[in-house]
């Protein structure tokens, strides 16, 4: 296949280019920027050096619609405007931005800060969250690829919300990001002097996520969520720890929580359940397309902790969209993604 990556400069662009070079159906790859054509990508990136010698090419969409798949790693905004010129003229596309994920238009626009993709395009947009989209995935054109923070949360959240073991109108999350989560572009917040030594909470109340976690989990289990969801920085670079917390329903035991967890992802590839672990952390999964979950229950306070960590450059993105891309396109979901988590 001949792929397309268009914001190729960044974190999760670069994550691509390392994904599908090793990819079994993958025979080339080009790279786009809109601001950086005719450089050579490992001029800018000395890692690539014999790896991926293409040059940058300017954003063409006659170019991009003779390849088989494009996928769009830019800032929110952009794909919504790239996009819709592709639809329907013969790439499959996944986008990693937010640009497609909320159906309303007035929310995305109160979230975002951006105006709307076209309705009739996000209407055609599947949400990429495989284990729970696998059908629709199959069938689509189109991927709204979810956010980093979304698929740690919601592939915790989804079985126990689904199951009617956890009380969705009193949901709470804490959750917590490498520094790689704000792409690649410096700021006060990712400045060396000021992350180093330093634990941060932003967003708060107000992240560009809440409605993406809320949306999704009532499209899946037909409740109305209330979630209360903060986001965190840590000083490393990569991983993303969600830390939930619920009330459980009446009768709901710790039997009833794993029973659920491992019906659930028994047969999913990329989901690991765990029980008891006492140590759990985000170097589990560094590096590799997992989610690794763990619920303890406390009857103490009748309340669950729910945990989900997730490379945020690979499941939370790169990782999840090849994941998606192998699906839409008939491959063994596996395809190129079989690594194993750098532990050290």
């Amino acid at each position: 296949m001949k792929i397309g990556i268009i914001g190729a400069t960044g974190y999760g662009g670069l994550e691509l280019i390392r994904i599908l070079t090793n990819h079994p159906n993958v025979h080339e790859i080009h790279v786009f920027s809109s601001s950086e054509e005719n450089i050579q990508i490992s001029h800018k990136y000395t890692h690539l050096m014999n790896i991926n010698e293409q040059p940058l090419q300017a954003i063409d969409s006659d170019v991009l619609a003779e390849l088989d798949v494009v996928f769009t790693g830019t800032p929110a905004g952009v794909a919504s405007q790239i996009l819709p010129t592709l639809v329907g003229r013969g790439p499959k596309l996944i986008d990693l931005s937010g640009d497609f994920r909320i159906k309303d238009p007035a929310i995305y626009e109160a979230w975002y800060q951006k105006p709307a993709a076209p309705q009739a395009v996000v209407e055609q947009a599947v949400y990429g969250l495989p284990e729970w989209n696998r059908q629709k995935i199959e069938q689509a054109t189109l991927i709204a690829n979810p956010g980093c923070y979304p698929t740690a949360t919601l592939l915790s959240l989804l079985p126990l919300v689904n199951e009617g073991l956890i009380d969705p109108a009193h949901l709470y999350t804490d959750a917590k990001s490498g520094v790689s989560g704000a792409g690649n572009k410096p700021s006060q917040l990712t400045h060396y002097s000021e992350l180093n030594e330093n634990f941060s909470i932003y967003k708060i109340n107000s992240h560009q996520h809440i409605p993406e976690i809320e949306q999704t989990l009532e499209t899946h289990t037909g409740k109305k969520p209330v979630l209360t969801f903060n986001t965190h920085l840590v000083p490393m670079t990569r991983g993303i720890m969600a830390t939930s917390y619920a009330p459980l329903t009446v009768g709901t035991t710790n039997k009833h929580i794993q029973d659920a967890l491992k019906s659930t992802y028994e047969n999913e590839p990329f989901v690991r359940v765990f029980e008891n672990k006492p140590v759990f952390s985000t170097k589990q999964v560094y590096g590799s397309n997992f989610c690794d979950i763990q619920v303890t229950v406390d009857p103490r306070t009748n309340r669950a902790t729910i945990v989900g960590v997730i490379d945020n450059l690979m499941k939370g993105a790169a990782g999840q969209a090849v994941q998606n891309m192998n699906l839409m396109c008939g491959l063994d979901e596996k395809a190129g993604l079989n690594l194993v988590p750098l532990m050290i």
